[in-house]
């Protein structure tokens, strides 16, 4: 699995950031050239970052920001709707002050959370065998929506984003993948609604103008 990292996304060309939705989609780079087609293996998980407007002063109160309304909605459309639908947890991250620099006390150590995440990942691996997958990120619609369908009142928090025109199909079914991997990391056999609130949460926080 390969983790790309794109820096100040919104500057890259709009065709390089458009083409990066198939991949996403299907793990797959398909080429079609006069001689025929060619499918070649494109799974990654792919990490953006952008500032919260062009000079990049906008956190916080923004008093230093000198950017107007008009050039900061140019910048963050730059990225399409349909490649963020295919973003599954989108963050707002607040300057960090020198007070948080210096307390680590809270922090968890690097081999506290990797053993979290080898106990998830093994959790799916035995959860999705017999459905062909491995991880929650690879279940298919059927599954999620079949198979491993949750109850309506978990779900309800998605259904009503859905319902209100805030999410569409395919955000709704990432915001459960999210939900059971949530599930997954704290120990649990299934999403409760609080994964799904916050599974919710996590994809709705993008940054806007």
């Amino acid at each position: 699995m390969y983790f790309p990292f794109l820096a100040e996304a919104p500057e890259y060309q709009r065709g390089v950031l458009e083409a990066l939705r198939e991949p996403l989609e299907s793990g797959e780079l398909i080429l079609h050239r006069s001689a025929g087609t060619a499918s070649y293996p494109a799974r990654f998980q792919l990490v953006m970052a952008l500032n919260p407007c062009p000079c990049g002063l906008a956190s916080g109160k923004g008093i230093d920001c000198v950017c107007t309304a008009e050039q900061r909605r140019r910048y963050f459309n730059r990225l399409s709707q349909p490649l963020l639908d295919r973003v599954d947890l989108q963050l707002a991250v607040s300057r960090v002050s020198l007070a948080d620099y210096a307390d680590a006390s809270t922090a968890e150590s690097s081999k506290t959370v990797a053993a979290r995440v080898a106990a998830a990942r093994a959790a799916q691996r035995e959860r999705l065998a017999k459905w062909g997958a491995s991880t929650n990120a690879g279940m298919s619609s059927a599954v999620l929506n079949d198979g491993l369908k949750l109850a309506r009142a978990v779900t309800a928090p998605v259904d009503r984003a859905m319902q209100h025109e805030t999410l569409t199909m395919r955000g709704h079914d990432r915001v459960l993948r999210v939900a059971w991997t949530l599930a997954d990391l704290g120990g649990r056999t299934s999403p409760s609604s609080d994964d799904v609130e916050v599974a919710l949460t996590l994809r709705l926080q993008e940054s806007s103008p």
